[in-house]
């Protein structure tokens, strides 16, 4: 399926929400196009497949909406490449973490489809949430793992980040949909 397809595809899916949901469909053919009366669509799940698929569809509703898209600079691969690299990251990743008086320091494997996803993931996140949180981050790569060092001189802060972890801490920061939308726009990739 080409992506215009798709894109179409997924457009028509969450801006109208127009696919009739029942326990025991077998084609989604026979449903798409159907509008649901409001009282009807009220009453339907707000996720629109699994997460990956309802961020695509949740941003190609935003760009449809929206006359000032760039269609030309659309990049729906992108962002689904992206939200691959999330995924392998957290259910993936090969971390070990070091407690510090401080803070906390984790050695990220860069190996194999994780690991390449921590590579780009990681070294991009690191000063964001610095940024965002006020606490140290330095990431750095020795080869075969990267050293991401999360520190803070507020004792409550040294506490949190230890129990967040690496993947609390991968998650913390309400930027994640603003690059979503702007990877999707064609205007940022990491």
């Amino acid at each position: 399926m080409s992506l215009r397809v798709f894109a179409t595809f997924i457009a028509m899916l969450a801006a109208t929400a127009a696919a009739s949901q029942t326990a025991q469909h077998a084609n989604h053919a026979d449903h798409a196009g159907h509008a649901l009366p409001g009282s009807e669509a009220a009453n339907l799940p707000s996720e629109p497949g699994d997460g990956a698929f309802a961020a695509i569809a949740e941003i190609v509703a935003l760009l449809s909406g929206d006359p000032a898209t760039d269609w030309t600079r659309v990049d729906i691969d992108g962002l689904r490449q992206h939200l691959v690299d999330m995924n392998q990251l957290i259910v993936g990743a090969n971390v070990r973490a070091e407690p510090l008086p401080d803070g906390l320091r984790m050695r990220i494997d860069t190996q194999g489809r994780a690991g390449e996803a921590a590579a780009r993931m990681v070294p991009a996140h690191g000063p964001v949430l610095a940024a965002e949180t006020g606490w140290q981050s330095e990431v750095t790569d020795d080869g075969d793992h990267l050293v991401w060092t999360v520190t803070s001189a507020d004792e409550a802060a040294a506490a949190r980040i230890q129990a967040l972890g690496f993947f609390g801490m991968m998650a913390t920061g309400d930027h994640h949909r603003a690059h979503h939308l702007a990877l999707a726009q064609g205007e940022m990739v990491h």
